[in-house]
């Protein structure tokens, strides 16, 4: 495939001999009075080749017939102009208040930023994040104030953890709803970020309200690029990446770990955490043709990513392909669009395990033994450890996905039936299909041994089929503007798959492709099972926007919406949002502000359950028995019916205000936000008989989201040969539960006790509570306050009765997961042909439980006899009890450089119109003091205690704890190459 993939690339690239040289353009550069603007920049779109007016306003350069000319000064909109035949291009630039004639993609539609009354962030292709970013999401990390987008570690297969203003919900989908060209729950995975022209962030319901169910945790409008008119354009990027290792837990060494009492000495000296790390290489290949006339533009791409993560035998290889088209018809009445994707990932997971079992395997003990039953590999038939380097080397753990997204739009213009009407009519399929195998070896002893081989396999198909069609009215009375919006939209979800699992194998060889070889469905170990769902969304919508003298703004959205997923009695809904906005500017007599605005919105949303038919009674397998010689699988029922099931309701409320000063070089936005959640979804205890399970999904709870956001640009210096702009955002969100109960149920009892510590010796032990009236993400635990003769940790007393109980009384809130405040900061410079960008990002005030110190930071005799001992900052030798507590309870602050990227513009002529190279170190250093693998804040928790490290559900009601088996984080070191023909 990379072969094939090479010869494509090398067949594109000779095509470029046909292009058109370059000539020169002249021209001069205007303000309103007509008046020459010096140091005013022109930069060929998508390049660093530009050229910069004289003192009158005049200049030249060489382009070609298609390139677009951008044309910039501070204080003054940017203004495009695509090259033709002409020789000489004038330009008028007006005066631009802080971008306020940017265009923002808001729900349905567009607006310039002037009109927007809501929170809503635009984020371009250069103020992107730079170097390696295998996702879309990679691109706005840290970007967004309120959005927090974190993956702790560096696993290449691992996807991230997106929310917006807090944690939004307890009991249904707490991300923000993906739009992709308009398309509603298109997946990050059917687009390449080199693809992505701009991305806009909708905060507040006021503005998501029009996208109903799935925007009541924000929405994230990606638009992807296109092509324009003009002769065809050729752009080409390369990248190579080197990850290493940068963070990892502290250990004993061999010669530490042997003057222990207790030590196992097994005679090695064995870096067992290089054994399971190697550098990761990544190359990315990138390659795009566009142009077009006035009447037809087209843009192609293909792209290859494979990346090799620092665990071995960890990876994937991605190419994805799309096509985007734009037809005019009937006299330009008519525009057909055509977006077709379609992504191919290969993915190698390996085990997160080798990594965990890596940090606290014997350092005496040998790699191989040649006399060893598990393949040659060295292993103590001891509880909870097995060879790390056996783990990764002897078993298989892979997988193939495939996304197709297609979609075809209609735009209509029926202004010769009613003046400022329009419409448009879309369909879109998204098909994906995922593929699961796994394979544990006879001779494996982690999980293959016992089973005599083992192998499971799932595999998955999801698809989407989505109808709309809309109407549009503009028009202007007056002074004033006043748009309208009515719509329809249809949307039907389908899933489909099965599950095989197998064991006691004749041999190897077939891996998990011969699970009928399996031997062991005969005495009822083996499973198989399938499964179909089905749900539907239909919802009329509709939004009226208006605008006088663009001082004053109104805005009003509306969506009334049905969904099979709930009861029979509450299947429809109606969501609703409104935003005002007043310009103070425009009316103050003041030549130091350039824009006031200040902003209110209130919207109401709702949320969906993940699954279908949760309102029904459903059915299911329900194990296996033994009859008449042979194990017969059974079915029963796997829920109870609850037809009030309703949806999940969440208020929204958003004070802001937006503002420029000293001619709109420092400018930015600040907003005040409070949701409530109500109803949220969740399963509650109810008795059997009368009910055929014990728990019920309901609608019960509340929670409450406040903060504080901020976001403040200032352009430092820019007089044509030196730029420099700078950028700062803040963020904080409290998250509170206000109830976890009714009149009718209670969930847990209004208290509850989650994520446990596990195994060994400490799965009785829980480390988060959440209590009605509380802040979430509480860690829970006894303090530590000294260490007792015998070495057992002295704890204190805090219900005052003289002695110390294992109970809740002397039991309290001892951190909390999640941060304070979050802040992001960018730097931007360009000298010369020189361009030099900073990013520093952190979080601030979050702790993490460190669960690898709560097992293994003490000598007591079992941990010494089986494990190594874990030896941060925090070690003290006289412990020798393991007991997690309030001293394994870490800040875990942290302000990192998250990116560092230089790059050189060389000067070109002839075809070539862009040819750049630049040099990327992504999270180089970070300064904390947490001691664990990663300070990045955890939204929720997937445990890994069982005996093997199995990994479990996700708790969104679990924040703040770094578990075992966490994939070590990387820094990356990148060279690239951009070149346009």
């Amino acid at each position: 495939m990379k072969k094939l993939l090479l010869f494509v690339l090398m067949f594109f690239m000779s095509g470029t001999s046909y292009l058109l040289a370059q000539s020169a353009v002249t021209g001069k550069v205007t303000d309103e009075n007509g008046d020459g603007i010096p140091g005013a920049n022109i930069i060929i779109k998508g390049t660093r080749t530009g050229s910069v007016t004289d003192f009158d306003g005049n200049y030249s350069l060489n382009a070609s017939s298609g390139d677009v000319l951008v044309y910039s000064y501070v204080g003054y909109s940017t203004h495009a102009v695509t090259v033709g035949s002409q020789a000489e291009v004038n330009v008028q630039l007006n005066l631009d208040i802080a971008s306020l004639d940017e265009i923002v993609v808001t729900g349905y539609g567009t607006q310039r930023r002037k009109e927007v009354t809501s929170a809503v962030t635009h984020v371009d292709e250069d103020d992107f994040n730079k170097g390696l970013n295998s996702s879309p999401m990679g691109l706005l990390q840290g970007k967004v104030a309120g959005l927090t987008i974190s993956k702790p570690g560096s696993d290449p297969n691992d996807g991230y953890v997106i929310r917006l203003r807090g944690i939004s919900t307890i009991g249904a989908n707490a991300e923000p709803l993906v739009v992709i060209d308009g398309v509603a729950g298109g997946s990050l995975d059917a687009i390449d970020p080199n693809d992505i022209e701009t991305i806009d962030v909708i905060k507040d319901g006021a503005a998501a309200a029009i996208y109903g169910t799935r925007g009541s945790s924000g929405v994230i409008l990606i638009t992807t690029k296109s092509g324009n008119p003009g002769d065809t354009r050729v752009d080409y990027s390369f990248s190579g990446s080197v990850d290493q290792v940068s963070r990892q837990i502290n250990v004993m060494t061999a010669d530490e770990y042997k003057a222990l009492p207790g030590a196992v000495n097994m005679g090695s000296d064995t870096d067992w955490l290089d054994l399971v790390t190697d550098k990761g290489y990544t190359q990315v290949h990138n390659l795009a043709i566009s142009g077009g006339s006035q009447s037809t533009t087209y843009r192609a791409a293909i792209n290859y990513r494979g990346q090799e993560g620092i665990g071995i035998n960890t990876g994937n290889d991605r190419i994805n392909v799309n096509l985007n088209m734009t037809q005019k018809a009937l006299n330009d009445k008519a525009t057909f669009t055509l977006n077709l994707s379609n992504t191919n990932v290969e993915r190698d997971f390996g085990f997160k395990q080798a990594f965990r079992y890596a940090t606290i395997a014997n350092p005496t003990m040998p790699i191989y033994d040649a006399s060893s039953p598990y393949g040659g590999y060295t292993e103590r038939t001891i509880f909870d450890f097995f060879n790390p380097l056996s783990i990764a080397e002897q078993n298989i753990n892979e997988g193939d996905d495939n996304i197709f997204l297609g979609s075809l739009r209609a735009d209509f213009d029926l202004s010769s039936i009613v003046e400022g009407l329009e419409g448009n009519v879309s369909y879109t399929k998204q098909i994906t299909d995922v593929e699961r195998g796994t394979y544990y070896k006879k001779t494996a002893r982690f999980r293959g041994s016992d089973r005599n081989g083992l192998a499971v396999t799932d595999n998955q198909q999801y698809t989407f089929s989505l109808f709309e069609g809309s109407l549009g009215y503009n028009t202007n009375i007056e002074e004033t503007n006043l748009n309208l919006l009515a719509g329809y939209s249809y949307q039907e979800f389908y899933n489909e798959g099965y599950h095989a699992e197998g064991g006691d194998f004749l041999t190897d060889a077939f891996t998990y492709h011969n699970l009928g070889a399996a031997l062991d469905f005969a005495n009822g170990l083996g499973n198989v099972y399938s499964w179909a769902n089905s749900d539907k969304l239909i919802a009329a919508f509709g939004r009226m926007n208006v605008n006088y003298d663009d001082t004053y703004m109104f805005n009003l959205d509306m969506r009334y919406e049905g969904s099979s997923k709930f009861g029979g009695n509450n299947k429809w809904a109606l969501f609703y949002g409104a935003g005002a906005a007043v310009n103070l500017s425009n009316l103050m007599d003041n030549d130091e502000i350039d824009n006031l605005k200040l902003r209110v919105s209130y919207g109401k949303t709702g949320n969906t359950p993940g699954s279908s038919y949760l309102s029904l009674q459903k059915f299911g397998p329900a194990g296996s028995f033994y009859y008449n010689g042979s194990y017969v699988s059974s079915y029963g029922p796997t829920s109870n019916a609850n037809p009030d099931l309703a949806w999940e309701k969440a208020t929204h409320t958003n004070v802001g205000v937006d503002f420029a000063v000293m001619d709109s070089r420092l400018y930015g936005a600040v907003d005040y936000f409070i949701r409530n959640t109500k109803d949220q979804l969740l399963y509650v205890d109810v008795p059997v008989p009368p009910n055929l399970v014990n728990q019920t999904i309901v609608n019960i709870g509340e929670t409450e989201n406040s903060g504080l956001e901020a976001a403040i640009n200032y352009a430092v210096v820019d007089n044509g040969s030196f730029t420099w702009t700078t950028g700062i955002n803040y963020a904080s969100a409290s998250s509170e539960v206000v109830s976890l109960s009714d009149e009718d149920f209670s969930f847990g009892g209004g208290l509850l006790y989650r994520a446990s510590m596990g195994s060994p010796g400490q799965s009785a032990v829980s480390l988060i509570r959440v209590k009605e009236g509380e802040p979430m993400g509480q860690l829970w635990g006894p303090v530590q306050q000294g260490v007792k003769s015998d070495g057992t940790p002295d704890f204190a007393d805090l219900n005052g009765d003289g002695s110390y109980c294992d109970c809740d009384d002397d039991r309290q809130v001892i951190g909390n997961g999640l941060p304070d405040f979050t802040l992001g900061w960018t730097n931007t410079m360009t000298v010369g042909n020189w361009d030099i960008s900073m990013f520093w990002n952190g979080e601030f005030g979050h702790d993490l439980i460190s669960t690898y110190r709560g097992f293994y930071e003490n000598t007591e005799p079992t941990t010494v006899g089986n494990w190594n001992v874990v030896k941060t900052k925090y070690y003290d030798p006289n412990i020798k009890k393991a007991a997690v507590n309030s001293s394994h309870v870490e800040d875990a602050t942290y302000f990192e450089l998250n990116n560092l990227t230089v790059g050189y513009s060389i000067p070109t002529s002839g075809n070539v119109r862009n040819l750049r190279v630049y040099l990327s170190a992504q999270r180089p250093f970070v300064f904390t003091g947490y001691e664990g693998v990663d300070p990045v804040a955890r939204y929720g928790d997937q445990f890994d205690g069982s005996q093997g490290g199995s990994m479990g559900g996700f708790d969104p009601l679990a924040p703040g704890i770094e578990r075992r088996n966490t994939y070590y984080r990387a820094r990356t070191l990148t060279l690239g190459l951009n070149v346009t023909f």
